[in-house]
């Protein structure tokens, strides 16, 4: 079966146990449609980059999928029909990473991703 990654993002109102809820109720819907989620992961409450709704923050939750694209074509549909969701994001990837998130990882554990540019400003 494909592999996705999902991540929604739930109104800032909502206490941290119904965000966790939400990640419940969609992965029992991946499941009662023949699919499994092999990982999932509460992101806190965090700064949007622009208002959605007349909100400026919002719970994220991520999660990982094992699931027919049907199965997560009825995720899809009942996220957006949901009122406690504002976004819902899909994406297929070809196998996923071993660990946390990028999001859940110490900035330590990231890596440099400016690559060596301190070295190229030294040279000129």
């Amino acid at each position: 079966m494909p592999l996705y990654e999902h991540v929604l993002i739930a109104r800032q109102d909502l206490s941290n146990t119904q965000a966790e809820g939400l990640i419940e109720h969609f992965s029992t819907i991946l499941a009662d449609n023949g699919g499994k989620v092999v990982d999932n992961e509460y992101w806190g409450v965090r700064t949007l980059a622009y208002k959605i709704n007349k909100n400026r923050k919002g719970h994220y939750a991520f999660m990982r999928s094992d699931a027919p694209s049907d199965a997560v074509q009825e995720m899809e549909r009942l996220a957006r029909l949901h009122d406690d969701v504002m976004r819902v994001m899909t994406i297929r990837v070809d196998e996923h990473q071993e660990g946390p998130s990028v999001q859940m990882q110490k900035r330590e554990e990231r890596g440099d991703r400016r690559g060596d540019r301190g070295d190229r400003r030294d040279r000129n």
